[in-house]
């Protein structure tokens, strides 16, 4: 009798273990060992992100190797910040810095950006870079370098880093499509670079017929005005926009001091002034109208300036926008005299 009683027992476990195996098979159509169905979609989304890598990419004439798409990423410049959460990856930073540089997002990025936390407000630190588990890096040439931080080091972290350094539309169209590449993202990325190019063409065709303006940069000023060469990425916009950079001919560095008085031998139709940290820009034109020798300019008598948040023209997301809303400005309708942009 116990004997059936034992038989009886073991034939029901192993019924039971049978149905239990089917369950979990059946669970493991949507995942792994009977995960959600949401689950195994992620899972399922990140193996096909990864695929073709890893991917090698030459970052002015830097060679860096991408494993797999980043998870963390280190967005270094409110350029670059911006960049990224344009083409949708949000998600993935995990930290920004030169926000003292900004005067603040676009309206349409303004949620996701707010919402992404800063490392340093300024420049970024090593000891914040180090500490914050970023597996990529995307920052604006500025935080690198010199007492910036050291990219080798950064490899030895575990940190691949691209940096940020366009002087061209070519060279930045370059970096989006890299990114693309980097995120798996190459079809978003084709798009947005067509969008941009389309957009610039447009404002290109209507001021082809104009009198290039030459506009005087005034970034700030001491001992001189502190302005944007020849080989500075703003340049570039200005002249897209229908203008010519004053000091074009200036080529030995990105930004450079040159004397009132030469600004004043120039003669330049309009003063593009930044706006970014401090002074504001009420305080430097009102800084403008008091110098002893740019007072004499008759763009400053006729109070003809605009104004410019700093991070719109450095290379990145703002091309187009940049090109529209200096275009505006430097061919105002009829009686506007002056311009203020975001």
């Amino acid at each position: 009798m116990k004997k059936r009683i034992i038989v009886a027992l073991l034939c029901a476990a192993m019924i039971l273990t049978a149905l239990a195996g089917c369950g979990s098979r059946a669970g493991e159509k949507d995942g792994d060992s009977g995960e959600s169905a949401e689950v195994s979609a992620q899972k399922k989304a990140a193996q096909v992100s990864d695929t073709g890598y890893p991917i090698t990419l030459d970052n002015y004439g830097r060679k860096i190797t991408v494993q797999s798409a980043p998870k963390k990423v280190l967005a270094l410049g409110p350029n670059c910040a911006e960049l990224l959460v344009a083409l949708g990856l949000e998600d993935s930073i995990v930290g920004t810095s030169l926000r003292n540089h900004s005067r603040g997002p676009l309206p349409e990025y303004a949620k996701a950006l707010e919402a992404i936390p800063e490392i340093n407000h300024s420049s970024a630190t090593r000891e914040a870079v180090i500490s914050s588990g970023a597996d990529f890096v995307y920052g604006i040439d500025w935080e690198f370098g010199g007492d910036g931080l050291d990219v080798d080091e950064l490899e030895d972290y575990g940190m691949t880093t691209y940096i940020n350094s366009a002087t061209t539309l070519e060279e930045q169209y370059q970096e989006i499509l890299d990114l693309g590449n980097v995120f798996g993202i190459e079809d978003r990325t084709a798009e947005y670079v067509k969008e941009q190019e389309e957009r610039i063409q447009a404002v290109q065709d209507k001021v082809k017929n104009e009198k290039p303006l030459k506009v005087l940069v005034y970034d700030s000023g001491s001992d001189g005005v502190f302005t944007c060469s020849g080989t500075n990425f703003e340049s570039l916009l200005i002249e897209l926009a229908g203008g010519e950079n004053l000091f074009q001919d200036v080529e030995d560095k990105a930004w450079v001091t040159v004397s009132y008085e030469e600004a004043l031998s120039r003669e330049p139709d309009i003063i593009l002034v930044h706006d970014y940290d401090s002074p504001s820009v009420e305080e430097k034109i009102e800084e403008i109208k008091a110098n002893d020798v740019l007072s004499k300019l008759s763009c400053v008598k006729n109070e003809r300036f605009a104004t410019i948040d700093l991070e719109s023209v450095l290379p990145g997301d703002r091309l187009a926008y940049t090109v529209e809303k200096l275009s505006e400005a430097f061919y105002p309708a009829a009686g506007e005299n002056t311009n203020k942009l975001k």
